[in-house]
């Protein structure tokens, strides 16, 4: 059956196995939009409210379902307005198409109406692949490398369009000079280690009578192999915030995250390890990291550009997680040092402790702290969890316990405000009996999480679970940033830049159609995420929080106390931030006051 450009490109996405496209329409895809309808049974439309948020859905479907995301936005603005969303996929390293519209061919170079440069703009974000179509018959082998290349380079690609190309009727690519015949079929990574890699691994962790290991979202498949390992080395567990899921908290072994965001048991064990074995991240931060030469390192990744990038590893292993484990494991011998897992168990026992202390101490009018930590043993099996940049993704490492089965994931190397509430929508489509829970700031919440809300008022409906609950800390304050200017820099809070407007988010969420709930005591919170869970449609669920908790770093330095004393003369809250701070350093002191004391 004849076809034009535009039918063919959503009938060969979709036979590539991507059935579902977040986007927006506009007249620089006009055709597109047209076939969009027709491609129904095939290809299942979300739109959204910008395309900025498309990106992130289709970097949130990747991560959640381990497919190629897709979006697609019109010419001009609409093709940059997805360049956040891409990137944040390119720097977490998951596949993602984008198609992109572009004016007609005969006007560009005219300085036409929305014509912008996209080969170059897009050049970056999609460095291994993009390219702008000029003949139909040079369709077919832009999707198909565009969609293989973002499979087995785990990148971002992209498809430049123009709209007078998009009506023509498609054709093959003829049988001559110059032409290329691309196929449909994708078949997968070089997942097997090298085996003398695997040995001289081995002999390294085998020789470790201290072993601590860190793993990212590369080890996300690999969660019993991880486990496996972890046993048989009578080591210990960090993770990465990106792979919170890898292996679930209630192993006593486990520590927890790494880094400003992360524990205390997970700081002191790879402090304090004689090996270090990294599995499946590149986590950004050194300091946090074994003293180069103190620690023999191993590490195992799929994409060798990322070995010995954050420490000199002894052996480097190119490979998939799960079948690189699976192979080393009957290599390594029983770890007979258990002092030093028994040392790790009880530093997680009692940092445990420290974070309910923490938790349960009072604040005005309510400790962010404790809204997470009441939800925790809460959690519905299997359910995804997505958390927006800034001082939420705190709470949101640190104070949920991520059991087997769990997702969850937020914007980690870009670490763009405004992801979490994309990232739910595209779970909930993913994955629509599960319950989904997103964590916002209100700083992200007013960006573009409003904006998103109207997206899953549209199409709460469909979904088999209703069960879609959006937090929001509204403490009137960007407060990470507040709190890095009182630490990092030394000054204190400049209201100006760092003061938010004050909004009913409940309230908002019922004029949408949709449940609202406040909670600003914190004798109330627990009753509340009971209503949350049970609501028959998606949440608000508004806490009213103190903005002067503050998200205390697993390790103090000598510096950032010597900021914190010199930010008093210019802190306008001062009181309050002593206050907090105060009440947090001494938690496992203090008794945890669950009065309606606001002293």
């Amino acid at each position: 059956m004849a076809q034009n450009v535009s039918e063919f490109v959503w009938k060969r996405l979709s036979e590539w196995g991507l059935h579902r496209v977040f986007g927006y329409p506009g007249d620089g895809v006009g055709g597109l939009d047209e076939a969009l309808e027709k491609a129904r049974d095939y290809m299942h439309y979300v739109q959204v409210r910008h395309e900025e948020m498309a990106a992130f859905m289709a970097s949130a479907h990747a991560k959640f379902t381990g497919e190629v995301g897709l979006c697609y936005a019109t010419s001009g603005p609409g093709a940059i307005h997805l360049l956040t969303g891409l990137y944040d996929a390119k720097l977490d390293h998951v596949p993602v198409v984008a198609i992109v519209g572009q004016q007609a061919r005969m006007s560009l170079g005219a300085s036409y109406q929305q014509e912008v440069d996209l080969q170059n703009i897009f050049k970056d974000v999609a460095g291994e692949f993009v390219m702008t179509a000029t003949l139909p018959g040079q369709v077919r082998h832009l999707i198909d490398r565009a969609v293989r290349i973002a499979q087995t380079m785990r990148a971002v690609t992209a498809v430049i369009i123009p709209n007078d190309l998009q009506g023509m009727a498609y054709e093959d690519p003829p049988m001559a000079h110059g032409a290329t015949h691309t196929g449909v079929g994708y078949a997968g990574p070089a997942m097997r280690p090298n085996l003398d890699a695997l040995h001289d691994a081995a002999r390294v962790l085998n020789a470790g009578k201290k072993v601590g290991m860190l793993v990212g979202a590369g080890a996300l498949g690999a969660t019993d192999e991880v486990i496996a390992v972890a046993e048989r080395l009578n080591a210990g567990i960090a993770k990465a915030l990106l792979g919170k899921a890898a292996v679930p908290d209630d192993l006593p072994y486990v520590t927890g995250g790494l880094g400003l965001l992360g524990t205390k048991p997970s700081w002191d064990m790879l402090k304090g390890c004689d090996t270090f074995f990294v599995v499946g991240s590149c986590f950004p931060y050194s300091e946090f990291l074994p003293k180069p030469g103190h620690a023999r390192g191993v590490q195992v990744d799929i994409d060798g550009r990322n070995l010995s990038l954050r420490y000199p590893m002894e052996v480097n292993i190119v490979g998939d997680a799960a079948t690189t484990l699976r192979e080393l494991l009957p290599l390594l011998e029983q770890n007979e040092n258990t002092a030093w897992r028994t040392k790790i168990e009880g530093e997680v026992k009692d940092w445990w402790k420290t974070l309910e202390a923490r938790a349960m101490q009072p604040a005005d009018p309510l400790n962010p702290q404790r809204v997470f930590w009441e939800l925790s043993p809460k959690l519905p099996e299997n359910c995804i969890l997505t958390a927006d940049s800034g001082s939420v993704a705190n709470w949101y490492g640190r104070d949920l316990k991520m059991r087997r089965g769990m997702k969850g994931s937020l914007s980690g190397g870009l670490a763009s405000l405004g992801a979490g509430t994309p990232y739910a929508v595209a779970a909930k489509f993913a994955f629509p009996e599960r319950t989904v829970i997103a964590f916002m700031g209100d700083g992200a919440m007013q960006m573009n999480g409003i904006n998103v809300m109207i997206t899953i008022s549209k199409y709460w409906r469909e979904w088999v679970n209703p069960h879609l609950i959006v937090l929001v800390l509204n403490n009137r304050d960007l407060n990470q940033v507040t709190w890095e200017e009182r630490v990092q820099l030394g000054q204190g809070k400049t209201e100006s830049t760092q003061s938010i407007p004050d909004m009913p988010y409940h309230k908002y969420a019922e004029l949408l159609g949709l449940k609202g709930i406040f909670v600003n005591h914190p004798d109330r919170v627990a009753a509340a995420w009971d209503e949350a869970l049970a609501a028959d449609r998606p949440v608000i669920l508004e806490a009213y929080t103190d903005a002067n908790v503050p998200p205390l770093p697993p390790h103090i330095t000598m510096q950032d106390a010597r900021h914190f004393l010199s930010m008093m003369p210019s802190e306008p809250e001062l009181a309050s931030v002593l206050k907090g701070s105060a009440r947090q350093m001494l938690a496992r002191v203090l008794p945890g006051d669950k009065s309606d004391d606001r002293a």
